[in-house]
């Protein structure tokens, strides 16, 4: 697998674990807390900024000749 390859399936992992700690943070946790409301905003925060730096950077890498 090559560094591109490696790259883009650690940002989609990346993003599935954002999504996780969202979807932890606001339905699963069974005692909500201000911790637990920051973890989930950084998960949003982190779901949305991901797939962006995913596109970004396939793009850029496309553009790079070796």
């Amino acid at each position: 697998m090559s560094l591109k390859g490696f790259h883009i399936v650690f940002v989609t992992i990346s993003t599935l674990l954002c999504v996780f700690l969202a979807l932890w943070a606001y339905l699963l946790n069974s005692e909500p807390s201000t911790m637990s409301s920051i973890l989930g905003v950084i998960g949003i925060i982190g779901a949305l900024l991901m797939p962006v730096y995913g596109v970004y950077f396939y793009r850029k890498a496309g553009q790079i000749l070796l």
